[in-house]
């Protein structure tokens, strides 16, 4: 198999792994031979093993062991959970090698990492942020790290880590081998590539903007007032199924959590204001079934291998749009069917025109109309900017009729905004 040695190939094999993914035959023999790689795939094509395969096996052909307080190869992950999923594959695929890997995020005490990085690393797992803290200890030394790889490095762009990276790769060898895999490739992506990369080998498997085949999407033009009521109306459809909820917010999150379990719904909460011991809980209970409902922010649209999502809600509109496609490819994972549902108040006209423009198709109208006389035209970039939300304006009146009746809707910013528009339920919804 793409001669790796024998000891992994088992290993893989043991794992389930014998036929490669797109990204995977494409990446590794390139990868294997020392060459640069900066791979655009979707999360769940099986990026980890892209370059988790051929960093190991490049290791086992050299086995030598690392200094004290060094690392011979640095994996970095924009956020803790995906760091703790590349750790769980890379662990699993040295199962049965001389090769080890450790993890160092934040979130968790610090002096446990310290002791495990003592006698050195041969892959080390981290987030950036937590690796400078280690670094300004003088608890690890990358000088002799030979292998660089950036996941999901458009999300590290989204959440202000360029300066860290910079620090990060001043002190590592010139003489080494970076993989770069991203799921979108922004402008200043290549300048990133351009950077750190020396005449990589580009890989393409699937198109920026793709949502997987089975994922179904509609929108429901709502007033932000009425936007709480109509999820809990549509979740109650389907109480006993999965559902991500997205919101732009940690405070919102939290607060949309907390009115769904007075609600009566199972549902937890994953941010950035959570502990690692709480984010790991929320996740777990998620999994297992026993929370149907998670209520997150961008951070949990990454690199989460979570099973049976088979809803995902927009409950707010992403200031990117390209996290949109991460969204909703929590759901129809593996082949399985998923739906995706979107919310779109007056001043979220913009980014559902992004969104669109980048997915290169237009949006199913589940209720209401298209608001016209709102902030309809796209957001300037320097606005939508780095994937930070803002808490949004005031909605408009009620959810838009599908007809033109006249009417007042809720306060939330004042009468609706539509020409004729009238502050009526969609589509004869009924009130939850």
């Amino acid at each position: 198999m793409m001669d790796l040695p024998p000891k992994l190939v088992a290993r893989l094999h043991e794992m389930g792994l014998k036929d490669p993914t797109p990204i995977q035959k494409q990446a590794i023999p390139h990868a294997l031979n020392g060459r640069d790689v900066m791979g655009l795939a979707q999360t769940g094509t099986g990026k980890t093993a892209a370059f988790g395969v051929p960093l190991i096996a490049q290791m086992m052909r050299e086995p030598k062991r690392p200094s004290p307080k060094s690392v011979r190869a640095l994996v970095l992950a924009p956020t803790r959970e995906l760091a703790q999923q590349i750790m769980q594959n890379l662990k699993g695929f040295c199962d049965g090698t001389p090769i080890k890997a450790q993890m160092v995020v934040g979130g968790q005490s610090i002096n446990p990492q310290i002791n495990r990085l003592d006698r050195g690393v041969d892959i080390l797992v981290a987030t950036p942020g937590r690796l400078l803290d280690l670094m300004d200890r003088r608890a690890v030394k990358l000088n002799e790290a030979t292998f660089l790889v950036l996941d999901e490095a458009d999300q590290m762009l989204d959440m202000g880590f360029i300066h860290d990276l910079r620090k990060i790769s001043a002190v590592m060898p010139k003489e080494r081998q970076t993989m770069l895999f991203s799921a979108t490739m922004p402008k200043l992506m290549n300048e990133i590539a351009s950077t750190y990369l020396r005449s990589p080998i580009r890989i393409e498997v699937s198109p920026p903007g793709k949502a997987a085949d089975k994922v179904t999407q509609e929108v429901h033009f709502i007033a932000k007032a009425e936007k709480t009521s109509l999820l809990q109306e549509l979740l109650a459809k389907h109480k006993e199924e999965r559902a991500l909820v997205f919101g732009r917010t940690k405070h919102g999150c939290e607060k949309l959590m907390k009115t769904l379990v007075k609600a009566g719904f199972n549902a937890a909460s994953i941010h950035g204001n959570k502990s690692q011991g709480q984010r790991d809980r929320a996740i777990a209970g998620f999994k297992s079934g026993q929370v149907t409902v998670l209520v997150a922010t961008d951070v949990a649209a990454r690199g989460l291998d979570i099973p049976d999502v088979k809803h995902v809600y927009n409950y707010e509109l992403p200031n990117v749009p390209d996290n949109y496609v991460h969204r909703i490819g929590r759901t129809a994972r593996a082949g399985k069917d998923g739906a995706a549902i979107a919310f779109c108040a007056p001043d979220e006209m913009g980014e559902l025109i992004a969104i669109q423009k980048v997915m290169k198709i237009r949006i199913p109208v589940a209720s209401g109309r298209p608001w016209e006389g709102a902030e309809i035209e796209e957001k300037p970039k320097q606005q939508r900017g780095r994937g930070r939300g803002r808490s949004g304006g005031g909605g408009g009146g009620g959810r838009p009729s599908g007809g033109g009746g006249q009417g007042a809707g809720k306060p939330g910013g004042g009468r609706n905004r539509r020409r004729g528009g009238g502050g009526g339920k969609p589509g004869g919804q009924q009130a939850a």
